[in-house]
């Protein structure tokens, strides 16, 4: 559904040409995500100045018209998918680093400043941003507040709700607010940073972010251990996470993803391998070796095959050949698998394995663990052909059954990627009646016409 005249010259007004997408061959390139959904925008729009964006959904709440928020479009659950006859709105233009302040440890900076260009930039001082989702090199920091993306690192740093000190966003209904501090204490009034990330943009736009930074670690060591089985493994996890060294990263396969390296590459790794752990520590120069040793020693429980620490960078690169070449392997097995993102407490990550076996021999279909282990987020891959009816039908009904599973683990349904569309009918299992009213409560007040990013995140 093309925009009206009326609607066009109003927004021609607020938006110049070059600023302005309304032919379908430009508004396709805005239409999906990493998540294989796609829906084709009426318009979209690349704001550069706050007032824009207050101007347009002045608009859109007398239009009726849905307006969905989008970076770089590397999240995988449609959060970012427009509505067909709504508005895209690109945050990409709005790339300023506005401040970055070492004496106070935090930057400012706009939404569409990527990843990696905040950790240059925060580098040059001696510090980083901790969030970091494998697409850092293209994501955006808005995309990341937006659903609360972490990676690796999470594990001892914490997530974005953990690294953000304030926000500037605007509302459903138009209002331009600030949340936060520039502070590391600061408790006056609700905590509506937190409640904006990971909101998906079903509450407000975020169009400026005063971030939390932490000095870059003098040193890092890089540790890989083997084992026999899961449950081995899980063990040394729960084992390493309950002594008082953290570890910057702890990622973890299962012998399906082994497996599944191996028949695409050499991985390296004993025959009889069940599972395998990468563990990265980052300490202090006078700490680290002692740091790695007390690692090492925890990790050799019963069921450890091996322990090898490297020592240069070259064996740092090889002990992350295994993990690296999961990804191309997973691509070329199922170009079209189906990415889970579950928790789990550390404890039950036993349990979800077994489970997860259990299914996949029920349901006929491979399935493949692996992920950042020290916090119980396990990303859940079943290798399907979506094409296949058999299939898909198939792996319909076995991912009923995975979130039940996690459910029943004391679990959640995403620990990173969020909802979106692609997980929206299972949040009513995991959010009681009552919290579920409230939020909806909180969204009609924020966004009393429902125009931002309707039908996503709350079923």
């Amino acid at each position: 559904m093309a925009v009206t005249p009326e609607q066009l010259k109003a927004l021609e007004n607020i938006f110049p040409a070059e600023d302005l997408l309304t032919h379908p061959a430009d508004t396709l390139a805005y239409s999906y995500d990493n998540s294989q959904r796609q829906s084709i925008p009426a318009a979209v729009v690349f704001p550069r100045k706050e007032q824009q964006i207050v101007a347009l959904l002045q608009h859109c709440n007398e239009w009726q018209l849905p307006v969905t928020c989008r970076g770089r479009g590397t999240g995988t659950t449609g959060a970012s998918i427009p509505a067909a006859n709504g508005i895209a709105l690109s945050l990409e233009r709005m790339d300023r680093i506005l401040e970055i302040d070492p004496d106070n440890r935090l930057a400012r900076v706009q939404p569409g400043v990527t990843n990696q260009q905040l950790q240059q930039a925060a580098g040059e001082h001696g510090f980083f941003w901790p969030p970091d989702p494998t697409s850092a090199a293209v994501c955006t920091v808005g995309g990341n507040l937006a659903c609360n993306a972490a990676g690796p690192r999470a594990v001892k740093y914490g997530t974005c709700r953990e690294n953000t000190l304030g926000l500037t966003a605007i509302t459903g209904g138009g209002s331009l607010v600030h949340t936060g501090v520039r502070t590391t204490k600061g408790v006056v009034g609700y905590d509506l940073t937190r409640l904006f990330i990971g909101s998906e943009g079903t509450l407000a736009i975020i169009t400026e972010a005063t971030l939390k930074l932490t000095p870059l670690p003098e040193a890092r060591r890089t540790l890989q251990a083997v084992y026999r089985d899961v449950a081995s493994a899980a063990a040394a996890v729960s084992a390493i996470m309950a002594q008082p060294i953290t570890p910057s990263a702890l990622e973890f396969m299962d012998g399906p993803a082994l497996q599944m390296v191996r028949n695409y590459s050499d991985p390296g790794i004993a025959a009889d391998a069940g599972a395998l752990l990468m563990i990265e520590l980052e300490e202090s120069t006078s700490a680290i070796d002692t740091a790695a040793a007390q690692i090492a020693s925890t990790a050799k429980i019963p069921g450890c095959l091996s322990v090898e620490v490297a020592d240069s960078q070259e064996q740092v690169r090889k002990l992350w050949r295994t993990r690296k070449a999961l990804s191309p392997a997973l691509r070329n097995v199922a170009p079209k698998k189906i990415n889970e993102d579950v928790v789990v407490p550390v404890s039950r990550i036993p349990d979800l394995i077994q489970g997860l076996t259990a299914l996949a021999d029920r349901y006929a279909i491979s399935i493949v663990n692996f992920g950042h282990a020290g916090n119980g987020n396990i990303h859940v891959n079943l290798l399907i052909d979506p094409d296949d009816p058999r299939q898909l039908k198939a792996a319909e009904a076995c991912l009923d059954e995975v979130f039940t599973l996690v459910l029943g683990l004391k679990g959640t349904l995403s620990g990173e990627h969020g909802i979106g569309l692609v997980k929206r009918e299972f949040v009513g299992r995991e959010i009681d009646d009552p919290t579920l009213a409230l939020m909806y409560q909180l969204k009609a007040l924020l966004d009393p016409r429902n125009i931002l990013n309707p039908g996503k995140t709350l079923p």
